[in-house]
């Protein structure tokens, strides 16, 4: 395994921790032990996202670089009387990936391992095999002989339920392997972008926030976006990759390694001109190396920053990213930190002048 340096160190631990939307307490603490040092004030809305104020001009403009702190994951809703658990997806799963995977039930007793399962092939008609098993016919086994032994454990309606998995960089060792890439890359990138201002004469007041809910409809970014009211919003998280076997270009076309996804339009946003031009153009400027992604369906919180109060120009950039909605993910190291510097330098740019003549470029 590769040597972990005080970066891996942070992305193991924001990866590892467990949170699902309506229970983001234990990322949240992470991500706040991280970004505590760099800066002035760390608050929360009144729905749990973390804020993180940093002033470099306190009469400068507010800038929102927002990830989001939630993964997804699934919540118990009942245990039948042999002691199996059912659950609601939280978040968007596809059934294909989830049959036989490891999860962790957070228990009122403690963590739960089970598994989930269904019924065998063996037993299954002919035409029944051919297709994917419905999540509703699915159920998670932790071992309990009846619904009493489960209860026991720990076990409830309302516990979170999330999917397990270990950090690993791969041989390739900028290459990481983790569960939760959606979305603690972008709390990490909140958290550098801090950390690399920390000395930096920037004039604004950045924000750097680790919202809730995204994965069920950008919730958080409306309640943090209200009660910051930025003048430039930023979602950070990742996006789709597209250089693995049988996906074409027309899907999908960003390569791992070649630079963070600068997105020019998704369901829930279309890019801000101004803004966009603005972060190109310093890309462009600094060496900076960028790929444009757009995506038919999905959204980052950019959705919900972007029309808070009388609106915020707001542009999403993300790390592409194989596999996400999965238990595993793949991300490079280094668009992870292009995509840090890329903010960065952006940042030190917007002050009132520049983002006045911005908002009707």
């Amino acid at each position: 395994m590769a040597k972990m340096d005080e970066t891996l160190t942070m992305l193991k631990d924001l990866t590892d921790a467990k949170g699902i939307p309506g229970n983001e307490k234990e990322a949240r603490e992470v991500m706040e032990k991280y970004v505590t040092p760099y800066a002035d004030e760390v608050t929360t809305d009144n729905l749990g996202s973390l804020i993180a104020k940093k002033e470099g001009n306190a009469s400068g403009p507010k800038i929102m670089v927002a990830g989001h702190l939630d993964e997804i994951g699934f919540m118990v809703t009942r245990i039948d009387e042999k002691g199996f658990v059912y659950f609601q997806t939280v978040g968007g799963w596809w059934s294909q990936v989830m049959l036989a995977q490891r999860v962790t039930i957070m228990g009122s007793n403690g963590d739960v391992t089970g598994v989930i399962g269904s019924k065998p092939p063996h037993i299954l008609s002919a035409d029944a095999r051919k297709k994917p098993m419905d999540i509703k016919d699915m159920f998670i086994d932790i071992g309990a002989s009846s619904k009493e032994e489960a209860e026991e454990f720990g076990v409830k309606p309302g516990n979170s339920v999330v999917p397990y998995f270990e950090f690993t960089p791969l041989k390739n060792d900028k290459m990481l392997l983790a569960k939760a890439w959606d979305n603690r890359i972008g709390i990490a990138i909140a958290i550098e972008v801090l950390k690399q201002l920390k000395g930096a004469d920037h004039p604004n007041v950045v924000y750097g926030v680790g919202t809730i809910q995204e994965e069920v409809g950008l919730r958080g970014a409306k309640t943090s976006a209200n009660q910051i009211q930025p003048d430039i919003g930023f979602g950070v998280d990742v996006g789709i990759a597209g250089d693995t076997p049988g996906v074409s270009d027309k899907d999908a076309d960003s390569e791992l390694g070649k630079g963070p996804q600068i997105v020019l339009y998704d369901a829930s946003m279309i890019s801000h001109k101004g803004l966009r031009d603005l972060v190109v153009d310093t890309a462009d400027a600094s060496g900076i190396p960028y790929q444009f992604a757009s995506m038919a369906g999905g959204g980052t919180d950019s959705g919900s920053i972007h029309v808070t109060a009388n609106g915020v120009p707001s542009l999403s950039i993300t790390v592409a990213s194989r596999y996400i909605h999965t238990h595993a993910a793949i991300i490079h190291r280094d668009d992870f930190e292009n995509a840090v510097k890329l903010i960065v330098e952006t940042i030190k740019k917007l002050d009132a002048d520049t983002v006045k003549e911005l908002i009707l470029a």
